[in-house]
């Protein structure tokens, strides 16, 4: 019996963790739960799964749990620990008592637990990948040192683990991977319209169920970019050698090209439920709950370059992957603000590059310390502070909603 801990148990993710998780009630158990403050979705899963411990991020959603848990869980023996504290709740992670850490908290808020994860050892399987963005060389040297396994259950990731050798260096063998993007909401409107995007058009993604940050990230095609740093440190790929296409259907999840000509994909349904079952039961199968793939159903699979005139973003994420040190972390902290200002109408649509563009710049700017790789988590979080009030100080600066993004020639890098 695997005992497992959650981080983000509320969020997508979570949720298709827990299910799949319930479909096997004799392998897996269901040790924490964390969530940040969404404690009507979190009662609903104390009630069904039992954790032994739950941790919410919020001091008052923190307290209103334990006061409803005292309420209605008269037993002090059947109540779950209600943990706060971010020390404690980071502490969570590397609990002797869990084998597999779910991380997936989004954005460097989630970066904390999984680097406790990592260091302790644990099957730790990656949703967060801001985690390999901000820290991409600490994290695997540590996972390295530690013995801990990483596996991506973020499908495209997934489906590149899946498609590898197991026991071959991919730099031996593979000639490329190649990413698959759906395009997002917006993959054929026309340039002149996207002045006028609202946060609810961003959300609303043609195939996937997403929370609303991962949602306006892939219809700016950030999470691609972000996809393509985190695919160069867990597979161990320079940039050159990552390539993204565009696959509307999202019915091939990834494709690995080896030296040979062969190319090898993975398929299915979108639905994550696929990838986690693949990462809890590995290297065993399970049954995920997703239906099977009817091919003779499927009209058609189609493939394109990626636009990055009309989608910047991606290009950002490549030229901030080259350039190394700061800069993936930069952009990453960056995109989290300029995402929030978005959603909150404090910038448009088209100024979510510009202002992630502006502060890479201004940080490259202070000098050549920059390109240094971070060395510890401490100076990560540091440094990704330091960037946030860049890109806030920059959000001050831009006054005038929906102005023009400066468009910059297309890179041959994104072929």
């Amino acid at each position: 019996m695997k005992k497992i801990a959650i981080f983000g148990s509320t969020g997508s993710i979570g949720a298709s963790t827990l299910a799949v998780i319930q479909r096997h009630p004799d392998r897996y158990a269901v040790e924490t739960l964390v969530a940040h403050a969404r404690i009507d979705i979190l009662w609903a899963q104390i009630q069904r799964f039992h954790p032994r411990q739950v941790g919410v991020a919020d001091p008052v959603a923190a307290q209103l749990l334990r006061d409803r848990l005292h309420r209605e869980i008269p037993d002090a023996d059947q109540r779950p620990a209600v943990i706060e504290e971010a020390d404690a709740l980071t502490a969570l992670a590397s609990d002797s008592a869990v084998d597999i850490v779910v991380a997936a908290i989004v954005g460097t808020a989630g970066l904390a637990s999984t680097w406790a994860a990592i260091q302790a050892g644990k099957r730790v399987l990656l949703a967060n990948k801001e985690s390999l963005v901000a820290a991409g060389a600490l994290m695997m040297r540590t996972a390295s040192a530690s013995g801990a396994t990483i596996i991506p259950i973020d499908s495209e990731h997934n489906a590149i683990f899946q498609c590898l050798p197991v026991g071959v260096p991919p730099s031996s063998a593979v000639e490329k991977l190649i990413l698959t993007a759906s395009g997002g909401p917006f993959r054929t409107l026309p340039a002149s319209d996207f002045a006028h995007i609202t946060p609810e058009d961003a959300c609303r993604h043609p195939n996937w169920s997403m929370g609303r940050k991962i949602s306006v990230d892939s219809a700016t095609m950030m999470n691609k970019g972000l996809e393509v740093i985190e695919a160069a440190w867990l597979f161990g790929m320079p940039p050159e050698r990552i390539e993204v296409v565009v696959h509307p259907e999202s019915i091939v999840h990834s494709l690995v090209q080896f030296v040979d000509g062969s190319v090898l994909a993975q398929m299915g349904r979108p639905d994550m439920c696929t990838p986690i079952a693949h990462a809890l039961a590995w290297p065993d199968r399970i049954e995920s709950g997703v239906e099977n793939l009817d091919l003779c159903a499927v009209s058609g699979l189609h493939f394109e370059a990626p636009d990055v005139v009309r989608f910047p973003c991606l290009r950002l994420a490549y030229e901030a992957l080259q350039l190394g040190g700061v800069a993936p972390l930069t952009v990453s902290a960056a995109n989290e603000i300029a995402v929030g200002a978005f959603l909150d109408g404090r910038l448009s649509f088209m100024q979510i590059p510009m202002l992630i563009e502006q502060t890479l710049e201004a940080v490259l700017a202070e000098g050549s310390a920059v390109y240094n790789p971070p060395d510890s988590i401490d100076t990560v979080l540091e440094l990704d502070k330091q960037a946030r009030a860049v890109a806030v100080a920059g959000i001050n600066r831009m006054k005038v909603i929906g102005s023009q993004v400066r468009i910059p020639s297309k890179q041959q890098v994104v072929r």
